[in-house]
């Protein structure tokens, strides 16, 4: 039986669970209704209190108006139309407001003509809020300004209209009022203690506030009622914190003639109290009619149980193989289950024993595959070792008569060189597709111009018919090696199948580089093209073919591919119409140009320890290195190396692996023991060179203090590298 995920229940938990579920939509019903009901509730205290800040506000600007109207009275006086001002300022001073702490008359550069709160004539102060005073002036209409503390500290509003002087000029009378006569307006509301009123001017600062009005004046309101101002444009509602610390909900309005702000603020602990009282008690008769419902389905669910019982019994009877006894039951269902219950028990009683016969040869046939895998593995490694090994003198002897440069048998080199380097591509494709079949084929990626890695590839083959046509840079993020290894993959099969005209075409299309091999070759049959890439498989092959294959090549190519981001694609228009193959990848960033790197001086002759029991890649291997003017001695055993290191040490050992009496690792410890140097920073240089080419193989070597791991056959440049000083 399939596992259920989450809480197995019970039948009784069911039933009462789903007389739960039968209740839930009456039970959300009336809690939408109520919450319908709470939120209409708040939305109507909101709308009262939005009222009481437009009705205050309406107030303060009936205040403001009645200041203006005052100045508008005194502005109207003969003295000024005359140009008297000292004559002014008296009748300014006689006529100012009790809660006015003075009258002040500016010109229209905004300088103080006079002032009643200082004899005509004394030295002009300060100007408080130029910036409505320029606003007054330039608007020509009545300002109230913002609140501020003059030089004797008192707070006061300056409220500003525009006047005309005896000869047309501009001038601004200004009533200096105190916040006192805005206070007035807040105290009358008569509020409860825990609310808060809040007048503000036009910049947001404290004109009046029902609480701690002496501290609070020409400050700033709260941090969240600023910000529920900055949000909520003209006039709004929202939950604030008060500046003693309260929460309250607060709603404001902005009057749209001086620009003053009126806050009203409640405490947030009375909205909604109506809905949560409804709502509790809604929830507690729900909760009466839910547990007397849950009553009455646990006592039918304890008669149901009762009689499943049985129906349990006979299951678990079912599952230990013992015999399946169902009692008679009333109910069909249950009866119907107990019949079925007795019929899978004769059934499974026939399937468990073909069951065990099945797990037996199961278990039988995973060994067998196991064992065959390992086998394949170690038959594979076996194999590459064994054919890397006469491939290694083979290789060293062409080296050789290169470097002595014999004319005479250049083209028999030719040809020698070009089998050697097939049969290991051979052996390569071969520990390559074991490597992709058990998941361990790796790439080393870095930024990489593949119009370069693809004239490089046609010209280290001079003598094959290649046509290329790239531009000067396409840059993919790629392993350099790899992607070598895909072009001459597919440049052999255009050899191998008869291509007298091999195009390689490289271009970079909607973000990807296209990377095209034509041929002119055999071509491909339409099923031939959808297995191209498998493994092994292999078209009828012509007998005009220049060379033979094991049908890996492409398969490694599709995964170099795919391991790079990117794809293959094969086309062809039929049987002697020639191929094509695309390797599309993803395009890359190009590396940052560097240092050209000065060429290497030729490393000074070291004396060399080799060490190898094929005799022919020993004497080969051995014949380059002197002509390269190194001096070298031949050991073919462990116990013969560490003779010869004993009578003179080493520079560089250069070790087979796979050697008679010990095996490589075992010999490099004992030349580094025998001379007395710890493995770390020791100044012998040990080279691994070894038909063991596998990534296992080269971590092995690394772990056990070789500096390099060389696979047979190793190049003369590989050779030189190896050999030359750290650092050179």
């Amino acid at each position: 039986m399939r596992a259920v995920a989450g809480p197995v229940l019970s039948l009784r938990h069911l039933l009462i669970l789903l007389t739960a579920i039968g209740l839930l939509p009456l039970v959300l019903l009336g809690a939408w209704t109520i919450h319908g009901a709470g939120l209409y509730l708040e939305q109507e205290q909101e709308r009262m209190m939005i009222g009481h800040a437009r009705a205050l506000s309406s107030a303060v600007d009936a205040e403001l108006d009645a200041t203006v109207a005052a100045l508008s009275g005194i502005a109207k006086s003969p003295q000024l139309a005359g140009g008297d001002l000292r004559a002014f300022h008296d009748t300014a001073s006689r006529l100012s407001r009790p809660d006015w702490l003075g009258v002040v008359l500016s010109d229209a550069a905004g300088r103080p003509l006079f002032r009643t709160m200082a004899p005509y004539g004394a030295p002009a102060a300060r100007v408080a809020d130029p910036a409505s005073l320029h606003q007054a002036m330039e608007e020509r209409r009545p300002m109230a300004g913002r609140v501020a503390r003059g030089q004797g500290g008192r707070p006061a509003v300056p409220v500003r209209i525009p006047v005309t002087g005896p000869d047309g000029q501009p001038w601004v009378l200004t009533a200096v009022v105190q916040p006192d006569r805005f206070l007035d307006v807040i105290t009358r509301q008569k509020i409860p203690p825990e609310s808060v009123i809040a007048v503000m001017d036009g910049g947001g600062a404290l004109v009046a506030r029902s609480r701690d009005q002496e501290r609070t004046v020409v400050g700033a309101p709260s941090a969240s009622l600023i910000a529920l101002m900055k949000s909520g444009g003209p006039e709004g509602v929202g939950a604030t914190t008060a500046l003693e610390g309260d929460d309250v909900i607060s709603a404001y309005t902005t009057s749209p003639r001086y620009g003053w702000v009126v806050a009203v603020g409640a405490p947030s602990a009375g909205f909604g109290v109506g809905f949560f009282q409804r709502f509790a008690v809604y929830m507690l008769g729900a909760w009466v009619v839910l547990s007397a419902c849950i009553a009455l389905a646990s006592w039918l669910s304890g008669r149901i149980v009762r009689r499943i019982e049985s129906v349990q019994a006979g299951a678990a009877a079912l599952g230990s193989a013992r015999t399946v006894r169902v009692a008679p039951s009333r109910i069909k269902e249950i009866r119907e289950m107990g019949q079925a219950l007795e019929a899978a028990a004769s059934r499974r009683a026939a399937q468990e024993e073909e069951r065990s016969r099945l797990l037996a040869s199961l278990e039988e046939a995973l060994a067998q595959a196991r064992q065959a895998g390992q086998a394949k593995d170690a038959f594979l490694a076996m194999l590459g070792h064994e054919l890397r090994n006469p491939l290694s003198p083979i290789l060293t002897s062409l080296d050789l008569m290169d470097l002595r440069n014999e004319s005479g048998s250049q083209r028999e080199r030719a040809v020698m060189r070009r089998q050697v380097t097939h049969l290991r591509r051979l052996v390569d494709d071969l520990l390559d597709v074991s490597r992709i079949a058990s998941g361990k084929l790796a790439i080393e990626t870095r930024p990489l111009n593949l119009a370069e890695l693809a004239r490089h590839a046609v010209a280290a083959l001079p003598g094959e018919p290649i046509a290329l046509e790239a531009p000067p840079e396409v840059w993919v993020i790629g392993d350099e090696t790899r992607l070598v290894q895909v072009l001459g993959n597919l440049l052999s099969n255009a050899a191998r199948f008869g291509s007298s005209d091999t195009r390689v075409t490289l271009a970079a299309l909607d973000g990807e580089a296209v990377l095209g091999v034509s041929d002119n070759g055999a071509g491909m049959a339409p099923e031939l093209l959808a297995r191209v890439f498998e493994p092994f498989y292999q078209a009828p092959q012509p007998l005009a073919r220049r060379t033979g294959g094991l049908g890996l090549g492409l398969a490694i190519v599709r995964e170099i591919a795919q391991l790079h981001g990117g794809r293959v694609a094969a086309y062809s228009d039929g049987p002697g119409a020639g191929s094509r193959f695309e390797v599309i990848l993803p395009l890359g960033a190009p590396s940052a140009a560097s240092e050209p790197v000065p060429l290497a001086q030729t490393a000074p002759g070291r004396r060399i320890l080799l060490v190898d029991d094929n005799e022919d890649a020993a004497a080969a291997s051995a014949l380059l290195l002197r002509h390269l003017g190194h001096a070298v001695r031949v050991a073919h055993s462990a116990a013969q190396a560490r003779a010869l290191a004993l009578v003179e040490s080493p520079e560089v050992a250069i070790l087979d692996i796979g050697l008679p009496d010990m095996d490589g690792y075992a010999l490099a410890a004992a030349l580094r023991a025998d001379a007395g140097v710890p493995a770390a920073g020791a100044a012998l240089r040990l080279v691994a060179l070894t038909g063991y080419g596998q990534q296992d193989d080269v971590a092995r070597a690394l772990a056990a203090g070789f500096d390099v791991h060389l696979t047979k056959p190793a190049t003369i440049e590989a050779l030189q590298d190896a050999v030359a000083p750290a650092g050179a």
